[in-house]
């Protein structure tokens, strides 16, 4: 079990998959237990689709020290878990192996994600901190200029590994 606490909302309880994605887990488990997220933000979030977190510059660019392995179809991995609403998955570049640090929670079924994406574990209590996160205003993303940029980031007060 993983928590996320997020100030403001409330905890998303997670269950992490670490028969389909074992070097998912484990990088995001030690970068938490680590406390690399503690004051990291909800820096990119899409009603109907997910928020994103993990990042240490809060824009979308940075990550931990260390990128990992890419375990979805498309890079050779058998991961079955799918994109549905309350999966966690991984961020990452055009690199199938860029993940690092970046992690999304799909706040609505994304199943186009399925294969291109490493989903690790599913929301099992707090899909209505989701969606409150989900909801928050959000202004056009500097970079990109999607409708993504929360005008006040969620700040994730620490994710705890039970």
């Amino acid at each position: 079990m993983v928590i996320i606490s997020v100030e403001g909302f409330g905890d998303i309880k997670l269950e992490l998959d670490s028969v389909n994605a074992p070097i998912t887990t484990a990088n995001f488990e030690k970068l938490a237990k680590e406390g690399f997220y503690n004051g990291l933000t909800f820096h990119r979030i899409y009603k109907g689709f997910m928020i994103q977190g993990g990042c240490p510059l809060g824009n979308g660019m940075g990550g931990s020290d260390e990128n990992i392995k890419g375990e979805f179809a498309a890079n050779g991995v058998n991961n079955p878990i799918s994109h549905t609403r309350g999966t966690i998955s991984m961020a990452r570049s055009q690199n199938m192996d860029s993940a690092s640090s970046q992690f999304f929670i799909c706040d609505a079924d994304a199943t186009f994600l399925d294969g291109q994406y490493a989903a690790f574990g599913k929301v099992v209590e707090g899909l209505d901190v989701l969606d409150a996160i989900a909801s928050v205003p959000v202004k056009a993303n500097p970079y990109s200029g999607e409708m993504s940029t929360p005008l006040t980031q969620p700040v994730i007060s620490k994710i705890t590994v039970e």
